[in-house]
């Protein structure tokens, strides 16, 4: 057996190198036009972008992630689920958001399909339901893909409604007539602003969640949602657990591993600089506002996308617990780990009760 899992964790590290290269091509666009940047030319568009977002931003959060207004989603149905019963609900709303930088508005506002907001809420009868916000990877949201990739049967038993948001430019937000989605990419600024929206759009959520009756709400993240999530916890106050998997932690180290930075003390000078770009929606930037015990960061330990020193990054910046799961990035060989450790996690912090863990079924 112990043959068996290091052949499949090797495997495992395969499916990343073929993903990795797949992301290259779906990016290079972007990344070509970056690249035709001299090295004092780099350096210097990543000095003012950093300017751009003066230092104060990170000391005073909510000068930058305001909280947003109160929403009414306009609720469509999508089915009634038999095993546990429960209602499926696809939610949209309109994104209020308006980049912080002026120089961005028009370059985001052509972009319709981003202005409206969407998350898949799943939910059963009952009053003051915790709840529990999932959120998707780089491509990802696409519905039938994130319905298989969460345990929402094993959720739903155990108390927790939940709700699967769709991060800006990706699934039903993203151009049918574009390529690569412009967050995140090539350009700081879209990745800064991308962030900043996906974090109104998931409050903006949160708080109807709440509105609804939910008691607490958490967020949960893959990948690029592990950065996300990650983000929310040091700067959403309304958050009450957060649980990062395979995260991404630093957008400058994803640069210098895929060799995107050139080498050497060049190398070094522009990971500082975009490392300082990326500084306002940094994970790393703000002290969490969680109690530690109520986050846990979950690594694989064969990653070839988010290699595991991204999850210790973020688990010594918080201060809390880390699982580590063997398998890659796309495949991890017993995910089941993950959520058995979250359950447990919420039991004993008393966001669940350990009764309705014991009745919910497996992973």
């Amino acid at each position: 057996m112990a043959n068996l899992r290091r052949v499949l964790a090797a495997a495992a590290g395969a499916v990343d190198r073929a993903a990795v290269a797949a992301m290259q091509a779906h990016g290079a666009r972007g990344r070509a036009r970056a690249e035709s940047m001299s090295h004092g030319e780099r350096l210097a568009a990543l000095g003012e972008i950093a300017a751009a977002y003066p230092e104060e931003l990170i000391a005073r959060p909510e000068l930058f992630f305001e909280p947003p207004p109160a929403i009414t989603p306009t609720l469509t149905p999508v089915r009634e689920m038999r095993a546990p019963r429960a209602t499926v609900e696809d939610a949209a709303w309109p994104s209020e958001y308006r980049p912080y930088l002026a120089e961005l508005t028009d370059r985001w506002g052509a972009f319709g399909e981003n202005r409206v907001a969407r998350a898949r809420l799943f939910r059963r009868d009952g009053e003051g339901r915790p709840a529990i916000v999932a959120v998707h990877g780089y491509l990802g949201g696409q519905w039938l893909i994130e319905e298989s990739q969460w345990p929402l049967a094993r959720w739903l038993w155990s108390g927790l409604d939940v709700a699967l948001p769709l991060l800006p430019f990706h699934g039903r937000r993203a151009s049918p007539r574009r390529g690569a989605p412009p967050f995140p990419g090539a350009d700081p600024r879209m990745n800064v602003e991308g962030f900043r929206q996906a974090v109104s759009d998931i409050r903006a959520l949160v708080g109807y969640l709440r509105a609804r009756g939910a008691p607490h709400v958490g967020v949960v993240g893959v990948s690029l949602g592990g950065y996300t999530s990650s983000l929310l916890a040091t700067v959403a106050p309304e958050i009450d657990f957060v649980m990062p998997m395979i995260p991404l932690a630093s957008v400058a180290d994803f640069a210098r591993d895929r060799g995107s930075l050139g080498s050497g003390a060049a190398a070094d000078a522009q990971h500082a600089a975009l490392e300082r770009a990326h500084r306002v929606v940094s994970p790393l930037a703000r002290p969490l506002l969680l109690p530690p015990s109520r986050a846990l960061v979950v690594a694989a330990a064969q990653d070839g996308i988010t290699p595991a020193r991204h999850a210790a990054r973020i688990r010594d910046h918080f201060g809390c617990a880390e699982l580590s799961l063997a398998g890659g990035h796309i495949v991890q060989l017993d995910r089941r780990a993950a959520f058995r450790a979250l359950a447990e996690m919420l039991a004993r912090e008393g966001v669940i009760s350990r009764s309705s863990r014991r009745r919910a079924p497996r992973p």
